[in-house]
């Protein structure tokens, strides 16, 4: 028997220590640490979006969609051989960056992730292939193998045209485009609609393909968003603007459905649990906006010259949209409960840092002068978010215990 609640709370682990790196980057800039700044980002991003996010994401995808006895031994082998390569990446990255064992294990992680999007489309319920939400997961997945065209690119690119190249952080930025706008947050959508559509609250056909084909649509048309930097021709703000309105005009399609169904979804979810779904949607929408915003070319020149408004995006996505709604969806199935203390921290320190880290662009546009006490205070804030994971996964063993 798999324990689905150990999967889930080794996620939170790794999302711990995904945050203390992140403690570390704040901390270097005000005490002397010796340690590789860029080395250690490597490790802090890996496991962030690795450890946590994927791993707690893929065990919610098995949990609905397959969860049969007939499958855990197969389930279990890629389990765990996902383990292996995360532990490697966790143990190489933050101490040589991206050298021959580290690339190692994350071009295995690469094959766990196919194993894994195999064994979905291969033995996920026959009754839910045809639903609405298993066509987005479905195409989520699609996305995260189309995301490993990025790491598969580095390897070359590094070794022919090396790390100052445009080519680099182009493939970087390929990667993280179409993992959190399309894999993350498009798996997590399905996920929701599939609660959605087991309480009998359905969209309607027309509805759904309208929702789908425009949200999908701007995930591909907005990767041009991510090339502004390089100063392309103007039509690719006009083919990015584009993708992000559409984007936003399904996520309201959607919102307003599910606003329309409030008194049955408030029978479905607890009071905290309608309160989280609230705001992860008010902050998907904010994330949708700042993506129209950067269409213009004004803004994307800002975003490209004071890179502390891409981090702050970056954390909004990560923190805010997907970390949130894995939250409200690992709570709903009780396989992690977020206890009230514990997310009252954790939001406080998303709020405190995001304030900060735009906050510093903004220093930087106008000509403000940053003073060592506001890296102090970054770092400060930034605990909170680690601190914030311990209470819950504290909790929760305490939980398993009684």
């Amino acid at each position: 028997m798999l324990s689905l609640k150990n999967h889930s709370r080794l996620a939170l682990i790794y999302f711990l220590l995904a945050a203390l790196f992140g403690v570390v980057l704040r901390a270097f800039y005000t005490i002397e640490i010796p340690i590789n700044y860029r080395f250690v980002v490597h490790g802090h991003s890996h496991i962030a979006l690795l450890g946590w996010v994927y791993v707690a994401l893929t065990t919610l995808i098995y949990k609905t969609y397959i969860d049969q006895a007939a499958f855990y031994s197969k389930y279990r082998y890629i389990f765990w051989f996902t383990q292996i390569t995360i532990v490697g990446m966790l143990v190489t990255f933050p101490f040589m960056g991206y050298k021959v064992f580290s690339i190692i294990f994350s071009t295995l992680f690469l094959f766990a992730s196919y194993g894994f999007t195999w064994f979905v489309l291969k033995h996920s319920k026959k009754e839910l292939k045809d639903s609405n939400s298993f066509k987005c997961v479905k195409i989520a997945v699609g996305y995260m193998v189309l995301s490993s065209l990025g790491p598969w690119a580095l390897g070359a690119i590094i070794s022919t045209l090396g790390t100052e190249s445009v080519w680099y952080r182009m493939a970087i930025y390929f990667y993280l485009h179409f993992q959190f706008n399309g894999w993350m947050v498009l798996a997590l959508i399905g996920l929701l609609l599939y609660l959605l559509e087991k309480n009998n609250i359905q969209l309607s056909k027309t509805v759904f393909n309208r929702f789908f084909w425009s949200f999908n649509l701007g995930v591909i048309f907005t990767f041009s968003l991510s090339t502004l930097w390089v100063k392309p021709s103007i039509l690719f703000n006009v083919i990015g603007g584009f993708g992000s309105f559409i984007q936003i005009s399904a996520i309201f399609l959607l919102a307003k459905y599910i606003n329309s169904k409030k008194g049955a979804l408030k029978q479905l979810f607890s009071n905290f649990q309608f309160k989280l779904l609230a705001t992860v949607s008010a902050l998907l929408l904010i994330k949708m906006m700042l993506q129209l915003i950067t269409s213009i070319p004004f803004f994307a020149n800002l975003a490209a010259t004071y890179v502390d408004f891409t981090i702050g995006y970056l954390h909004w996505t990560f923190l805010g949209v997907v970390t949130l709604s894995l939250f409200l969806l690992l709570d709903y199935y009780k396989l992690l409960h977020i206890p009230r203390a514990g997310y009252i921290v954790y939001i406080t320190g998303f709020i405190v840092t995001e304030i900060l880290i735009f906050y510093k662009g903004l220093a930087g546009f106008f000509n403000l002068q940053i003073n060592d006490g506001y890296f102090l205070v970054l770092s400060l804030g930034s605990v909170l978010i680690p601190l914030s994971i311990i209470v819950i996964l504290f909790t929760n063993l305490k939980v398993s215990q009684t």
